[in-house]
């Protein structure tokens, strides 16, 4: 009976450790999809200016 209630406390403790790593995983994922974009945007940004000051000169 005792090595039944182990083996789930073990089962459950794995699991929650593939959870967190999966967690971790997807948080590092969107930080740097989050960078990409910003610095997509900036890019476009400046060059969107860049060519309203050649159509306006």
């Amino acid at each position: 009976m005792i090595g039944i209630l182990i083996a789930l406390q073990v089962g459950s403790w794995n699991e929650d450790r593939k959870t967190e790593l999966s967690e971790d995983t997807c948080r590092s994922k969107l930080t740097n999809d989050l960078v990409a974009n910003t610095w997509n945007i900036n890019q476009s940004m400046a060059w969107i200016g860049l060519r309203s000051n050649i159509s306006l000169s």
